[in-house]
């Protein structure tokens, strides 16, 4: 029983990290509709500028605060300069998603260019102590991802509900013409989707990095859990991707460790999730169910 609480609780750690990059996927797809393939070297790009941050000195808590505002500002300038020239995602998805996938390979490109291939040390944002819960011991660095998580999801809830920005992204998400004729500013709206994104992406990272080494490979395998979150929980709500990550991060821990012939293959669980879910209800457990006429 110990055995499987241990497992229980680094699952939740790596669930809440699931659900912090796919908050960012839902961010951008409420706001266009858009499944961002990019979004990963998007988080892989900002946590290696809080990697460079304290390398330089700054304390962790700082140098993640300056990738959470570089963070902004790379997801706002990538929708300006590259995504929004290819048109309305809404009425050329299939353009703008294999722009999202030329993000992919120039951004961890790029990566390569300034940080090079080697892999860097992160230190852990919690630090590596250990707290006894019921006798097991827990990271503290998994307990403040999900606390972490918790204040997220608390500020997008605020947000989205009692602001005028968070009330104007879900008018463009909703309807875009129409939020604009009635004097939404679509374009900023989307910008700041995707830098908000961004922002997401530098704290999921800044928990990642430390377990799995700071290299431009980074994200690759921790996006395809995110998928698997937002598919269970619905590609448009931020409920379905907390709760989404969660499930995702316990199967993927759990399920291997007494199914022996997943031991090796930690990932099944999560694209079994995606094949189910897809099958039985595409819109996912939270996610809005589309009605059209006939």
């Amino acid at each position: 029983m110990a055995d499987f609480f241990r497992y229980l609780m680094i699952g939740l750690g790596n669930g809440a990290i699931y659900a912090m990059i796919g908050l960012g996927l839902v961010v951008i797809y409420r706001a266009s509709g858009l499944l961002n393939f990019s979004q990963g070297e998007i988080t892989m790009f900002v946590t290696f500028i809080v990697w460079t941050l304290q390398d330089m000195g700054l304390p962790l808590v700082v140098a993640v605060a300056g990738g959470v505002l570089s963070g902004v500002v790379v997801g706002a300038v990538i929708q300006r300069i590259i995504v929004a020239p290819v048109g309305d995602p809404h009425q050329k998805p299939r353009a703008v998603v294999v722009v999202t996938i030329g993000l992919f390979l120039g951004i961890n490109a790029l990566a390569q260019v300034i940080w090079g291939t080697e892999t860097r040390d992160m230190p852990a944002l919690f630090g590596n102590g250990q707290l006894s819960l019921a006798g097991v011991a827990v990271g503290w660095q998994k307990l403040g991802a999900l606390a972490v998580l918790g204040v997220e999801v608390a500020l997008f809830a605020f947000a989205f509900k009692r602001t005028r920005v968070g009330l104007a992204m879900r008018a463009v998400a909703s309807n875009a013409e129409s939020a604009a004729l009635v004097g939404v500013p679509v374009g900023r709206i989307l910008m700041l989707g995707w830098g908000l994104a961004a922002a997401l992406g530098a704290v999921a990272g800044t928990f990642t990095a430390p377990d799995r080494g700071m290299d431009s490979n980074l994200m690759l395998v921790m996006l395809v859990y995110a998928f698997a979150a937002i598919t269970l929980g619905g590609f448009d709500s931020l409920v379905g991707a907390v709760v989404g990550g969660l499930i995702v991060g316990v199967a993927t821990e759990v399920i291997p460790k007494y199914v022996d012939s997943l031991q090796t293959l930690p990932m099944v669980p999560a694209f079994v999730v995606i094949f189910g879910v897809l099958l039985v209800r595409p819109e996912g457990l939270f996610g809005a169910k589309k009605v059209t006429r006939v």
